[in-house]
């Protein structure tokens, strides 16, 4: 085996071997990331969703109620939840970067029945509430279609809620009308009667970081290949050809060739050194050649 196929092989090697390592070390942290980013961008939807809230119940909901219709028809846009729940649909609709996101604002006991929350739902309401530094709560959770990242907020009950789901008899007609007086009333001021929750799909993270993982792979195994061509043009220059050199003037002194011009011997590391002890050895051959002849 030659000399530059056994310090290639050794190279792959090491190469290899650190490549893996930099290569689990660097998913694992990736996925970490990604999770990161995700929930990131969970929470300034959950923030913009606020907005919307905010919006809906300062400034649209006085304006709606004062249309003649309000009190004939209930208007779902002056509740805030429908407000956002419509809103971040509709951004889902708009943008494939958000299709995968889901919103919820989970209530224990709403007005509308599909706001009810669910099993895991109603757990982290009252997860909020026994433990209210929580928040922002975020978790993991097993879903018929995979694993679920979520980050989730409390919902308290506004002054403003109470207008509506304090007691039956305070509440609008028409929205007794459409929805009936069995269910959303007996809030309490300030308690927590629901939770804002956003999940994403644990594919959306595992996506970004392969992708970025796969960059990371092409970047690692074209290093190895540049290193590779290289380092061996480099041994091939500074070891290998001068080591032929060396062995093919010793091959033409050792079948008897006295002509044969001392070699160059430039630098001052091993090959310099070793081309020099050859100039000397064949110096004093060609001497000691010379006295037998005489």
């Amino acid at each position: 085996m030659k000399l530059l196929t056994k310090f290639n092989l050794i190279l792959i090697v090491v190469f290899g071997f650190s490549g893996y390592l930099i290569a689990q070390l660097s998913y694992s942290f990736l996925i970490g990331n990604a999770r990161r980013e995700v929930l990131a961008q969970a929470e300034l939807m959950m923030h913009s969703v606020g907005s919307v809230r905010s919006y809906t119940s300062d400034d649209l909901r006085p304006l709606l109620e004062k249309n003649p219709k309000h009190k004939i028809r209930f208007l779902a846009e002056t509740v805030p939840a429908f407000a956002a729940t419509t809103t971040f649909a509709n951004l889902r609709k708009s943008d494939a970067d958000y299709m995968n996101y889901t919103y919820k604002e989970a209530t224990l006991n709403p007005t509308n029945l599909e706001d009810r929350a669910s099993d895991w739902e109603a757990d982290i309401i009252r997860t909020l509430r026994d433990h209210p530094e929580k928040k922002p709560l975020t978790g993991d959770r097993d879903t018929p279609a995979g694993p679920s990242i979520f980050l989730a907020e409390p919902l308290q009950a506004a002054p403003a809620c109470l207008e509506c789901h304090s007691v039956p008899s305070a509440a609008p007609p028409a929205m007794i009308a459409v929805y009936g007086s069995a269910n959303g009333f007996g809030w309490k001021p300030n308690e927590i009667i629901g939770a804002q929750i956003i999940s994403v799909p644990l594919s959306v993270p595992i996506a970004i970081a392969n992708d970025a993982y796969h960059r990371l792979l092409i970047i690692l195994i074209s290093t190895l290949v540049a290193t590779l061509l290289v380092l061996d043009l480099a041994v091939y220059l500074l070891v290998i050809r001068p080591l032929r050199l060396v062995s093919g003037t010793a091959d033409k002194v050792s079948k008897g060739d006295k002509n044969v011009t001392p070699l160059t011997a430039k630098g001052k590391d091993e090959i310099a050194s070793v081309t020099a002890s050859f100039n000397r050895m064949q110096l004093s051959l060609a001497k000691a050649l010379k006295m037998l002849e005489e």
